[in-house]
Order: C-alpha cells, then structure tokens, then sequence
C-alpha cells in the first residue's frame, strides 16, 4: 500500500458558464469524500483550465478559488484546444502532486470511477488507469456510430489509441514527468500515453448525457481530431499511398498491354467516355495522396518552428 497520495484532478474548460456551477460542487465533494476515506490526501485539488472561453467561464472560476482552498485555476491566453488545455493542466501539476485524473466539466463521465483508479494506483501499482466507456446508451445514433468509427479508424492507420476512451484517465507523477519528454506541437493525449509506457489498466464505466450547455465537440471537431491524431502518430497513411499507387501503376500497365493488343487487332474504337473516366479517376487519386502527403509536411513545418503548445496568461494561485 502507498502512502497517501496527493490527487490533482485537471478539469478543462471552455465556455462552460452553464455546466461549471453544477459540477464545481460535485467535484469538491468527492475531494472530501475520498479524503474522509484516506484514499487521497486533503492536499488535493481541483485545477481548472480555463481554454480562452468567451463567456464567465474565467470569472467563475475565479470566484471558485476564492470560496474554497481546493479549487484553483490557470487561463490560457487564447483558445487553443482541448488537447492544449489539457496538457497545460497536465504539466502545471506534474511536481505538485502524486497522481492526476483528467475529465471534462460536462458530467458525462462518471466521478464516482474515480476511488476505483485510485485503488488500481495505490494497490495494484498502476500508473496509467484508462476511463472505458461501457456503452453509449446517452448518445444519439449518428454520435454513436461516428465515435465508435473513429476509433476503428484510428487504430487502421496504425495510431495506437485505447478503445472507447476519450480523456477521463488517471496518470502518476512518474508518468507525466515522462511525458513532458516528448516535445513534439502536434498533440494527440489519448496516443501518447500508450507510447509513454508503464503499467496500465482500464476501469469501465456508463457515460451519463451532459448536465447542461452544448458539446463542444461536433463531427467536423472529431474529423480534425482524428487527422490530428493519425498524422502525429503513424506513418501508415503514406505506406497506403504508396501501396494504391503500385496497383494503379499495374492496372495502367495491364491497360496499355490491353490497348496495344486491340489496335493490333484492329478493334480498337475511338472514344472519350473511358479516358475521361481514367482521367478524373487517376486525377483524384492524386489529390488525395497530395493532401495527405501536405499534412504531414504541415505537422513537420509546425514541429519546426517549435512554438509553445500553450501559454498561461493567469492564475488564481
């Protein structure tokens, strides 16, 4: 059994002036209880990480921190992501604390999964406790099936990522300090940390419909998400380019070998209908390979210019 651990639980928000003041509470309560049990100590906190928001997200937060000692809060200079947001709070408690456990402020995930991680660290030893969705039942069908394709297609292109996990996670000091290594802008949370390593779980849980306010994360987010994620992690997408083009480069060998052997024949029909087709169909094979060989050389371009993945403007501490 390990000494009782300091937990810093890492909440990032964004316009979040609806759901804050419902879940803020629900947040320090579980603090409290956990401590009461002597699952973690009363050193803990909630850290919020306040991503730009244009509404009293900052100002809620502000007021939070000054009612009660384990609320406190950093603010980003300008909106920058959810994944920014998020490695922010990650490293601003990385030598504060023993264990941290990332979730969003919306109440979807299930706070109660928490005691739980905390046994599966102090008694099992693992460092990395992986949130599992156990169903999507609060999810509408359309949300529901592009989520669950987006983590099929992310593990087809070769980025390793935890199935139906989002960012509900507990992750040690160890780990985190591991983490702050990797120095790469482009930054994809739930593919890093099983490259980071160590011991790891997973504990399941049923994912709740959000409190209040509106999800920040619609189709075209989750699209970039996984653009994001899959050009950080793999090269397969190339491999694949080049795999089509060795086909196509043999079914236009196989065609002209096709075409010689008609005009020898003399039956060969002048016609425009399938050079058009070969025409557009080769000619959007490349633009595609093009776009996808562009976005890595993009992500290659913002790694060279090694800017800051985030900036704190404020503290309430």
């Amino acid at each position: 059994m390990k000494d009782i651990p300091v937990l810093w639980i890492i909440v990032p928000c964004f316009n979040e002036q609806e759901v804050l003041p419902i879940t803020a509470p629900v947040f320090l309560e579980k603090i409290n209880e956990l401590s009461e049990k002597n699952k973690i100590s009363s050193e803990s906190r909630v850290l919020f990480i306040n991503d730009g928001s244009s509404d009293k997200t900052w100002e809620i937060i502000c007021g939070l921190a000054q009612k009660d000692r384990h609320f406190i809060g950093i603010s980003q200079s300008r909106n920058r992501g959810h994944q920014s947001s998020l490695i922010a709070g990650l490293m601003e408690a990385k030598d504060k604390c023993d264990i941290t456990i990332s979730i969003d402020c919306d109440g979807q995930d299930d706070i109660n999964v928490m005691e739980t991680m905390i046994d599966k660290f102090s008694q099992e030893d693992c460092e990395i406790v992986y949130g599992i969705r156990s169903n999507r039942d609060s999810d509408s069908y359309f949300k529901k099936t592009t989520a669950q394709g987006f983590y099929k297609f992310m593990n087809l292109m070769g980025a390793e990522v935890v199935y139906n996990h989002a960012d509900y996670r507990l992750v040690s000091s160890r780990v985190l300090n591991s983490l702050a290594d990797f120095k790469e802008v482009n930054i994809f949370l739930r593919g890093m940390f099983p490259l980071v390593g160590f011991k790891s779980t997973c504990v399941s849980y049923v994912r709740h419909e959000r409190l209040a306010g509106e999800t920040h994360y619609p189709l075209t987010k989750m699209l970039g998400l996984a653009i994001d994620g899959v050009t950080s992690l793999s090269t397969r997408p190339i491999a694949i380019i080049a795999f089509i083009g060795v086909i196509m480069s043999l079914i236009g060998f196989a065609g002209i070998l096709w075409a010689i052997v008609l005009a020898f024949m003399s039956q060969s029909i002048p016609g425009w209908a399938s050079t058009i087709c070969i025409v557009c169909f080769l000619g959007g094979i490349q633009l595609l390979s093009l776009g996808v060989i562009g976005e890595y050389v993009g992500k290659s371009y913002m790694e060279a210019k090694h800017r800051p993945v985030y900036i704190i403007s404020e503290k309430t501490y």
